[in-house]
């Protein structure tokens, strides 16, 4: 009886240490269940898009137990709820959705998209994380505004650069053929967008004929170039003259060419030649074409004052030319005739230097002459 109590007692023992360990491991998945379970957080980033674009929105968790997570938009509208779309918006895609990953995608993107998204992990209790969708507003290309073709010269004009739409503001600049100029700049808020101007003040010459002013715009959502717009100032001015000359000092017998050399807008032409204040003479020696004149064998007779004279409807201009001829330089050739001997004069009498002299000449030696009355 006593065997039969101590067999059945250590029955009992064993039953309760082996239900003792069951119960201990169940608390203890339990415990780690829910310590794994308030450990998960969703991992959302922030996004940045351009304004027409598309985006994806990602949401993970990195050790999920199939517990479902969801998105959605600044307005608290649920997009996904899982793999099952909850708004209608044709934009709004599905890009992948697993037990730790939920990817959506919003095409044609709009300013009104901007804002705070949330994503949720319907745990006890719901995690959520944010992520703020940030539109970039596209300017548009620019005007210049201000110019009106033709301009005198004189005149002084503002040129004005606008451009709308830019998100944030859009820097706006102002360049002189590809030199920067600084121009008055004034920014305007129009809903979520802006509009922004630059001014620039010019007093204008007959040097900013043919020069281009360039507003150019640079934004952030204009990564690869910039949107620029150019305008060419055509300006209007009275005629200036120079005359040019083929050589610096004319001869007698050169051949000359002078060139009326006209500048002005619109261009004067054609030009008035005058000598002296008169006609040209002698016109078969003297050839004018167009803006030359030309003297085909220079003479004294040429001199004189010649004038050019060029017209447009904003004023006359002249330049004088004083062509003064000078002679022709003379070369003479050098003589080649040998000077004559001089023979001793035989009239006087002769001293012993003569006697003892040769002369020589061109027909060889000649002995002095002895009176009669010498002996030999």
């Amino acid at each position: 009886m006593m065997v039969k109590q101590h067999m059945l007692f250590t029955l009992y023992s064993i039953c309760g240490i082996v239900l003792k360990d069951i119960l201990a491991v169940s608390v203890a998945a339990t415990k780690n269940k829910l310590r794994g379970a308030q450990g998960q957080f969703p991992i959302v980033q922030n996004m940045t898009v351009t304004e027409g674009g598309i985006v994806n929105l990602t949401c993970r968790v990195e050790h999920n137990d199939n517990t479902s997570l969801q998105w959605s938009n600044p307005a608290q509208q649920t997009l996904f709820f899982g793999d099952k779309k909850a708004l209608r918006d044709n934009r709004i895609e599905l890009v992948r959705a697993t037990s730790q990953e939920l990817t959506i995608s919003i095409s044609e993107v709009t300013l009104a998209d901007e804002g705070m998204y949330t994503c949720s992990l319907f745990t006890m209790p719901v995690k959520t994380a944010k992520a703020f969708l940030t539109v970039l507003g596209m300017p548009k290309k620019p005007e210049i505004n201000g110019l009106t073709k033709p301009v005198m010269e004189g005149d002084q004009i503002t040129l004005t650069c606008v451009t709308s739409g830019s998100k944030p503001a859009a820097d706006v600049r102002w360049f002189k053929n590809e030199k920067e100029v600084k121009g008055a700049k004034e920014v305007n808020a129009s809903g979520k967008t802006f509009t922004v101007k630059s001014s620039l003040q010019l007093q204008v010459n007959r040097h900013d004929d043919g020069v281009a002013y360039t507003c150019r715009v640079d934004h952030m959502a204009l990564t690869a170039t910039h949107e620029e717009t150019t305008q060419v100032l055509e300006v209007h001015y009275a005629p200036y003259v120079e005359i040019k000359h083929s050589i610096p000092a004319p001869l007698e017998g050169q051949y000359l060419k002078l060139e009326c050399v006209p500048h002005g807008n619109p261009s004067p032409d054609p030009v008035l030649w005058t000598k002296d204040g008169g006609e040209l003479p002698d016109l078969d020696r003297v050839i004018v074409e167009g803006r030359e004149l030309t003297f085909m064998a220079l003479n004294k007779t040429d001199n004189g004052t010649y004038r050019c004279e060029a017209t447009n409807h904003l004023g006359t201009s002249h330049a004088e030319y004083k062509l003064v001829v000078k002679d022709a330089p003379t070369t003479s050739s050098p003589s080649t005739t040998s000077p004559a001997p001089t023979l001793p004069d035989t009239t006087g009498p002769l001293d012993s230097k003569h006697l003892n002299s040769a002369v020589t000449g061109n027909r060889g030696t000649v002995q002095p002459h002895c009176p009669s009355s010498f002996s030999s």
